[in-house]
């Protein structure tokens, strides 16, 4: 029997089971190589001769990998496969089964010459033609411009900007959603007029759509995803991978483009501990932009569209004397819970059905509900948590992730089942990417909680206020639980439609501007206020695209200190050509320099490499260290790493052993704390820079 050895420690065996037997021993060290040799391979830059890359497999043009010699025989070790059947390509027939599959609608959208840009409403303008010799007409250059913008987007009142500065310069600015105004006639006194300020939705979608910063970040066909070559289950994540979207768009002529409106709308406070002042505004966005990019609140992907006015009447009167007879009426649509409203706005719109457009969202319908019932029912079976106030959706978040744990003990079996089986179903909806499969996982979770749920009620948990007994379940919220998995097959993940992006718009869209009024005559002043910020945002963009010759160390925005440790040898083309909003500089893409270095020959480049990539995650190092001479010791006491030397030691005898063999790094500590070194002098960097991807999106960093 031909001996085997440990591909990690190179220990010899007698056969391939007994290596096996060696490697998953945890104490062994080698238990993680394989893992770790996964990992690393992910990192590495793919290239036309990559040694692991299937397709190279038969081409001998392909040198052999680096850790192996020129006709050496390179062993492959089998830890328990069980004789699965092996295909051509590399992989088992199940794997080449599991390979996601996409359909694209038949008829793609139609481009037409006719329409327009972001720049050419920029050229658009009155005054485009003084542009041609002064780009930042009306502003006698790019450092008045500067000061201007940094002025107005300072914060200050409105009264003490327009003392500096005259601000009928910002009404020659271009671009600029024109805002309207319009009287609503009640049926009843008010103590104010009511005035709705309202910005063209169509207008608004228009700007969203052919705004720069989105070129690349748009869906314009539905498709559908699949699992597998056979189609059997079906994937949804963004809202075109949705049947309504694919459905939506067989309704429409043949090249036209499906755009989703989404609108969002809640009541906001904008007066803080005086008034009782509130707005609900209406934001719109469009449900094409990429997921990851539309729940980024840097993005600005929803714009304040409408202020909805809340009058307040004078006085009320009640009346039943109605030739229909509203009284029974009223108390006939109480009895299934109905709000009595008979005809409905949109009742003859197309394709206007609630189960479409009013999708479920996670923070008031999944975390509230967990809130307001789930975390009550615990509180009276166990107690402990009933003392929070002002408690926040994070809070709803962080209770989720112990309660079970903290009352298994405590609360009946039946009771921890049911709210198991309710949390089970949370975490899974909140997944960004869900198949057939998952949601029958959420079907069986809400099954199991109407089946153990009747425990709640015989522990007398279920209660109203004054602690009074509930023997129902007329809870609007877990009734909409139910809607959940439809929506999700029709409408693509709810995670998409989380409000956390629109609540943080209601600061930027309505709280900001109150602030620079003066406290009178809100709406009027936020209208005001978000048309002067859109056109000077507006303004910098097309002219930092236009102008090529800016000083990236100075913004209209901010003022940038250039930072010392940035390289300046750093190669041009991996910078980003354009700024993103509220980012100054040009961003460094320290992935991209980490591959090229890799790939560069042995010797070319300065070693050890400052930059490289470990999963997501990207770390640069400056080139001049923070400490250039430091023992050994004074670093393991300055840094309290007690076990510096002998990790330190490990490595190089690992290094030493392995030469370029690719191997784990860690593992227990082999050698002693008094080793010894071939230094006993190292340099230390403290100060990296750190860069991930986004997680939804690997190639935004």
């Amino acid at each position: 029997m031909v001996p085997a050895h440990c591909p990690s420690c190179e220990k010899e065996f007698k056969d391939h089971n007994s290596v096996a037997r060696h490697m998953s021993q945890p104490r062994s060290g080698c238990n993680n190589w394989l893992e770790d040799l996964i990992q690393l391979r992910s990192t590495l830059p793919p290239t036309k001769h990559d040694p692991m890359a299937v397709d190279n497999i038969s081409d001998p043009n392909v040198q052999a990998p680096y850790y192996c010699e020129q006709g050496e025989d390179v062993s492959f070790y089998d830890f328990g496969s069980q004789g699965e059947d092996v295909g051509s390509g590399g992989g088992t027939r199940d794997e080449d089964n599991e390979v996601e599959v996409t359909d694209y609608f038949p008829e793609p959208p139609l481009a037409f010459e006719e329409g327009y840009t972001f720049l050419s409403l920029f050229d658009a303008n009155e005054n485009s033609i003084y542009r041609k010799t002064n780009l930042y007409y009306p502003f006698s250059g790019r450092r008045e411009w500067q000061l201007a913008a940094w002025l107005l987007r300072l914060g200050l009142s409105m009264e003490k900007i327009n003392s500096f500065l005259a601000l009928e310069m910002i009404d020659d600015l271009p671009f600029g959603l024109c805002w309207k105004s319009q009287v609503i006639r009640t049926s009843h006194p008010t103590k104010s007029p009511a005035i709705l300020y309202w910005r063209d939705p169509l207008e608004c979608i228009a700007s969203i759509f052919n705004h720069p910063l989105f070129h690349n970040r748009l869906d314009y066909m539905s498709r559908k995803v699949y699992s597998t070559v056979q189609r059997l289950s079906q994937i949804y994540t963004k809202w075109v991978t949705g049947d309504h979207a694919w459905e939506m768009q067989l309704m429409l002529p043949c090249g036209a483009t499906l755009l989703g409106t989404i609108l969002s709308s809640d009541k906001t406070c904008i007066t803080a501990l005086s008034g009782d002042r509130v707005v609900h505004p209406l934001l719109i966005s469009l449900a094409n932009i990429h997921m990851a990019t539309r729940l980024k609140s840097s993005s600005n992907t929803f714009l304040l569209t409408a202020l909805l006015p809340v009058p307040k009447f004078l006085k009320i009167v009640r009346s039943c004397a109605h030739p229909d007879d509203l009284e029974a009426f009223f108390c006939e649509a109480q009895k299934f819970r109905l709000n009595g409203v008979d005809k409905l706005f949109w009742w003859d719109w197309i394709l206007a059905e609630p189960s479409r457009f009013f999708t479920p969202e996670s923070l008031h319908h999944i975390h509230k509900e967990f809130w307001d019932h789930d975390a009550q029912w615990i509180i009276l079976a166990v107690g402990g948590i009933s003392k929070l106030k002002q408690v926040t959706g994070r809070c709803h978040r962080d209770v989720q992730r112990s309660i079970i744990a903290v009352s298994a003990d405590a609360a009946p079996p039946g009771v921890v089942v049911a709210v198991r089986a309710l949390m089970h179903f949370r975490y899974l909806v909140q997944s960004l990417c869900i198949d057939d499969k998952d949601l029958g996982r959420m079907t069986a979770t809400l099954d199991e909680f109407h089946v153990n749920k009747h425990a709640i009620i015989a522990a007398g948990i279920r209660q109203g206020k004054g602690g009074k007994a509930i023997d129902n379940w007329h809870i609007p919220k877990l009734e909409l639980m139910q809607s959940i998995v439809p929506s999700i097959r029709n409408s693509g993940v709810i995670a998409q439609w989380s409000a956390d992006v629109t609540e943080h718009a209601h600061i930027t869209e309505v709280k900001d501007p109150a602030r620079s009024s003066n406290n009178n005559n809100y709406d009027l002043q936020i209208c005001r206020y978000l048309d002067c910020t859109d056109k000077c945002n507006r303004f910098d963009l097309a002219t930092g695209l236009l102008d090529h010759s800016e000083d990236p160390g100075v913004v209209g925005e901010e003022f940038v200190e250039e930072d010392d440790e940035i390289d300046d040898d750093t190669p041009a083309e991996l910078l980003s050509p354009t700024r993103r909003p509220r980012q100054p500089r040009p961003i460094t893409d320290y992935f991209s320099i980490a591959k090229i270095l890799q790939q560069k020959e042995i010797g070319s480049v300065p070693v050890p490499l400052c930059s490289f990539v470990v999963g997501r995650a990207a770390l640069h190092l400056a080139y001049d260290p923070s400490i250039k001479n430091i023992s050994v010791d004074e670093v393991a006491i300055m840094f309290g790493l007690p076990d510096l030397r002998p990790a330190i030691a490990d490595f190089l005898h690992r290094e030493v052993t392995y030469g370029n063999h690719i191997h784990s790094i860690g593992g227990p500590r082999r050698a002693a704390h008094g080793a010894e070194l071939p230094f006993d002098k190292v340099q230390v960097w403290f100060k990296v820079h750190l860069q991930e991807t986004d997680f939804h999106d690997p190639c935004n960093i």
